[in-house]
């Protein structure tokens, strides 16, 4: 899996371990404990911007070459995920009771981030809006019907929807009941 944040830590471990460099060592570069590294390099944590910036310099990389070919075009407006095409995966062999579900990834260069919960009301209304960053919806509860450009997609309970924010878009509830969803704003500088 090439994701980035999600893979941030598998490529701190790569870079940290071509360069011959313990956790402690790195830990002790970056001012961080060895304990947050760990979980870092297992997907258990990302890091905060600041924690990201000390640990690249920690390991000795330029920032423009340890974030090099992280931002892959889709060559489409939107990508759309069924709740049937999500899947099950392990962390822990040994976990009993623990259920991940892959919900979504996507490689994104992310200098940013805001998490949101919109809930809207059946027939409401707004003109199309555009955003300074790209956007991840996951549908909590209802259904809707997203109009990105000139393009619609039906989005139901348990679906995601990942689109550019600078393609004009909005969001319709065509239904009698509320929809909520979760919504990740991912701000890039290269947009």
């Amino acid at each position: 899996m090439n994701d980035f944040l999600i893979g941030i830590g598998q490529r701190i471990k790569k870079i940290r371990k071509k360069n011959a460099m313990t956790i402690s060592k790195l830990a002790d570069n970056a001012g961080v404990s060895n304990g947050l590294i760990s979980r870092i390099e297992n997907g258990r944590t990302i890091p905060s911007l600041p924690v990201l910036l000390e640990l690249i310099n920690a390991l000795e990389v330029n920032p423009s070459n340890f974030f090099e070919g992280v931002e892959k075009k889709a060559g489409a407006k939107y990508i759309h995920v069924k709740k049937k095409d999500q899947n099950l995966i392990e962390k822990e062999v040994d976990a009993k009771g623990f259920e991940y579900f892959h919900i979504f990834s996507k490689s994104l260069n992310t200098i940013g981030f805001d998490a949101t919960i919109l809930t809207i009301s059946p027939n409401s209304k707004r003109e199309k809006v555009v955003t300074e960053a790209w956007e991840f919806k996951y549908i909590l509860k209802g259904s809707c019907t997203y109009i990105i450009d000139d393009e619609e997609v039906e989005v139901k309970k348990g679906d995601s929807i990942y689109f550019n924010g600078k393609i004009p878009h909005v969001p319709v509830n065509k239904t009698n009941k509320e929809c909520i969803m979760l919504i990740l704003y991912l701000f890039s500088e290269t947009l």
